[in-house]
């Protein structure tokens, strides 16, 4: 079964952040979003806005399309 673009961009901000050695509130907070946001997100949960995004690949100091491409 392949996997919904929620379900895909979520596993690439989780990857990112374990890479990167950080919790899901040390994220969210570089975010300046709420802790329980970043979960949502990397379960698919949540339908992630273009601002939402920018700030995640700010936060994890990379880029947009590193974690949008290929989606």
């Amino acid at each position: 079964m392949s996997k919904t673009t929620l379900e895909q961009f979520g596993e690439k901000v989780r990857l990112e952040r374990l890479k990167q050695g950080l919790s899901q509130e040390e994220l969210a907070t570089r975010a300046g979003v709420h802790r329980t946001y970043i979960g949502m997100i990397e379960r698919a949960e949540k339908n992630i806005t273009l601002a939402n995004i920018k700030k995640i690949a700010g936060a994890l100091s990379i880029k947009i399309s590193d974690l949008t491409l290929d989606l």
